[in-house]
């Protein structure tokens, strides 16, 4: 589906703190792209909010995105992945996902949306290092852990915390609540592990990638250390996001780099992988 002007078509999956962020920037202006279609969960707070857009997008139902759109963004929980992927992936329309542990879970996926000419891109988001991350993939890794340090109120909705009846509340410490890899991250913090999950799909898998999450009660940053150990290179990368306002879960960078992403598609000059 291109539009008459012949720019690519968007659309957003979820108006949160990030699906607010892209809605502005292609309100703005993206070059070659333009914002047809969103969905919330609220759909007359969605139509309130674009109400005023340069070019009004539809406000439809979740399955509906891929519908109205070339490429279809999903920045929505991570319950409703499949609302928003399965259709996209059946129209083989271009899926950018933010929420990379879903498809830690989802093979088929990718093998519908390689039959239907779609692609999946999942966008870099707080990971620095990612590229070279993928680079050192196409030769030897031997190792890759991530140490994640996060704010206790961005972990309370982990259902790790209540299987292993662990209350965050009480540390004053920071302290050590999970070590394993990605895919035992991704079933036991579904929210807070799709930079891991990330890293896992651009690296040796999520069974190879080793995780330790640490909750620190004063801190305010999501602070995350990667460390690879390869054949053609050894690094190790630190960096602190700030959380958003009103998703701690969520950096205040994520946004910014779907934006960067979304950019890329129709730019004519892409640096980095």
């Amino acid at each position: 589906m291109i539009s008459k002007q012949g720019n690519l078509t968007v659309a957003i999956g979820g108006l949160g703190s990030i699906g607010r962020k892209v809605a502005d920037a292609l309100n703005i202006g993206i070059p070659g792209l333009v914002l047809t279609a969103v969905s919330a969960r609220d759909q007359k707070r969605a139509s309130n909010y674009v109400a005023n857009f340069n070019l009004v997008p539809k406000v439809v139902p979740l399955e509906k995105l891929s519908d109205f759109a070339d490429i279809v963004v999903e920045c929505a929980p991570i319950k409703v992945f499949d609302n928003i992927a399965l259709p996209a992936s059946r129209n083989g329309r271009i899926l950018v996902v933010m929420s990379a542990a879903a498809l830690l879970f989802r093979p088929k996926l990718l093998s519908k949306i390689e039959e239907t000419g779609g692609r999946i891109i999942v966008p870099t988001g707080a990971l620095i290092g990612l590229d070279a991350v993928k680079a050192a993939a196409e030769g030897t890794i031997h190792q890759v852990k991530m140490v994640s340090t996060k704010p206790i109120k961005s972990l309370l909705a982990a259902p790790f915390l209540k299987e292993k009846n662990l209350i965050l509340e009480d540390m004053v410490t920071p302290t050590k609540i999970f070590s394993g890899n990605a895919l035992e991250a991704a079933i036991g913090f579904p929210e807070n592990t799709n930079i891991t999950a990330a890293l896992s799909l651009a690296g040796i898998g999520p069974e190879k990638t080793l995780l330790e999450i640490w909750a620190d009660p004063k801190t305010d940053r999501n602070i995350h250390t990667v460390e690879l150990k390869g054949t053609e290179t050894s690094f190790s990368v630190t960096i602190e996001g700030i959380p958003s306002s009103t998703n701690a879960a969520s950096g205040l960078l994520t946004p910014l780099s779907l934006i960067s992403t979304l950019r890329d598609l129709t730019s004519p000059l892409k640096v980095g992988s």
